[in-house]
Order: structure tokens, then sequence, then C-alpha cells
């Protein structure tokens, strides 16, 4: 694929990826997706010849990879745990209320619309969800519970960022924080 078709490609993942963090899986229409995107439908269907779910499940793993990158920076500049998840719970709730609340989890909303009707974005959604977690066990090397709680920071982390975009405030961002900071020690 030559540089035109890759920024065309990333253009379609981008915009997708937005209107799926803004609205969720059926926000996310093809023609909505075409019209951000700026991309002829015959590019749509060229790069993404499974059509939306291909789309999506790809925007959704990119989307993954990109927080789970951050998560590895996070982490690599953290000296404890807790310092850790502040961290994390702040580059959050920065890129949530920067993009005037519309930007939570890249997952999320995805995962609960259609994990139970949707195979392969349920196994896209579960793919991210195990990365991060991988991730989280990595930093907790070494604690005896380290697999719990992977899990438990994690669930804390979803349920602050809905909650901070349903409150317009990242108060519950910092509460969790602190909580994990507690959970950790």
């Amino acid at each position: 694929m030559g540089v035109k078709g890759a920024e065309t490609r990333d253009r379609l993942l981008d915009a997708t990826q937005e209107l799926l963090e803004a609205g969720g899986y059926l926000g996310a229409g093809l023609n909505q997706v075409i019209a951000t995107s700026g991309a002829p439908r015959g590019s749509l269907y060229f790069h993404f010849p499974g059509g939306k779910d291909q789309l999506v499940g790809e925007s959704v793993r990119r989307a993954g990879r990109a927080i789970g990158s951050d998560l590895e920076s996070l982490a690599d500049s953290s000296t404890s745990v807790a310092e850790f998840a502040e961290a994390v719970l702040r580059h959050l709730g920065e890129r949530l209320e920067e993009s005037g609340w519309r930007k939570g989890c890249p997952v999320a909303t995805v995962a609960l619309e259609t994990a139970s009707t949707n195979d392969p974005l349920q196994e896209a959604c579960s793919e991210v969800y195990t990365s991060w977690e991988t991730a989280l066990r990595a930093r907790l090397a070494g604690h005896p519970e380290a697999d719990d709680l992977a899990v438990t920071i994690l669930a804390l982390v979803e349920g602050a960022l809905l909650l901070a975009r349903t409150h317009r405030s990242t108060e519950p961002l910092h509460r969790v924080a602190r909580q994990i900071g507690v959970l950790v020690d």
C-alpha cells in the first residue's frame, strides 16, 4: 500500500475511533465515518472489505495499543504502583477533559454494546482488556495478589472514567487513584 493509501486508511481509523468514543458502535455509522474522515466511500471497502465490524475491530485494537503504549511510558516513569495508578488516571482525566468529556475509554462503549451479540468485536475488546491487564500485572510484579489487583485496578479505572464522563468532573478519577494507593500498600 502506498503512502496515500496508508494515509486514507489512517484517516478512516481515526474517524472511527473518534466516533466510537463519542457515540459508541451505534454512533459510528459508515456514512459518519466517511464524512468525518473525508475519505471516498470506495476506500472504506477497499481497506476494510469486512465492512463496519472489521473497521471497528481494527479501530478498537489500534486505540487499545495507543493506551497500552501510554501505560508502558507511565510505568517506566513511576517509582511505585500507587504513583503509576495516579499517573494513569491523571493522563486519562486530561484526555477526557481536553476532549470535552467525549473521549473516555476507547473500548468500554463498544464492549457494552456488542459483547453479547457480536463475537468478532467481543474478541477485539477482550484482547485489548487482556493486554491492559497484562501491563498492569507486570507493574505489580512481586505483589502477592498481582493477578487480582490488575483486574481490580482496571475495573476501578473503567468505573472512574464512566463516572468522570457522566459528572463531567475528574474528581472520581482522583478518588480512585487514592484508593488504589491504599489497595497496593
